[in-house]
């Protein structure tokens, strides 16, 4: 089958949810810098970071055929971004700051196509109380290590996470219902 879109991310995550709406993809994956201007807020973040990738993807392959995917998620904690941890001891002071709070996930999805569109999703999750031993055991399974806050709500991080508001999707790196819209409009039918 052919794909029907370019999708503009390396993220085995991604591909997984795109696989489970039924949506073809050639992966081209895009290397920008992805650093937070000072004093930019979480939305203008992600949604500039998938805005950019969707255009250095495009600018890469020219002029496709092919509608152009991207994305961006950040895990905020009040107005502090965290991205992927830098190392162990990042890991584990992000996950120390998540331990009993609330945080929110910002997911941005960028299609260039007929036009350019964007969508953003906001989920709350909160945490639960999670001890020291917890932490370091979490550290030690290697599934903080490329993960956004430091978890994959997914994965085994999924045992710290005591409510979800949003789209479980988003959490992941693509909120499904806001992806299906953008491409709708851009005449990709789900179903």
């Amino acid at each position: 089958m052919a794909p029907r879109i370019i999708l503009a991310s390396a993220s085995p995550r991604r591909r997984e949810l795109l696989d489970q709406i039924g949506v073809r993809y050639k992966v081209l994956p895009v290397d920008i810098d992805e650093s937070p201007f000072p004093g930019e807020l979480p939305e203008a973040y992600v949604r500039r970071i998938a805005a950019e990738k969707s255009a250095a993807c495009l600018a890469r392959c020219g002029k496709p055929d092919l509608p152009v995917l991207a994305a961006d998620t950040a895990v905020v904690l009040g107005n502090r971004i965290m991205g992927k941890p830098r190392d162990r001891e990042d890991a584990l002071a992000m996950l120390r700051k998540l331990s009993g709070k609330t945080h929110r996930v910002y997911s941005a999805v960028s299609i260039r196509g007929r036009r350019h569109a964007q969508a953003l999703n906001i989920t709350e999750v909160t945490f639960r109380d999670m001890t020291e031993q917890e932490i370091l055991a979490y550290w030690q399974s290697g599934e903080p290590l490329d993960k956004a806050g430091g978890y994959a709500i997914q994965g085994l991080g999924s045992v710290f996470v005591k409510s979800i508001r949003g789209s479980f999707s988003g959490v992941m790196g693509l909120p499904l219902f806001e992806t299906a819209e953008l491409l709708s409009q851009q005449g990709i039918e789900i179903f």
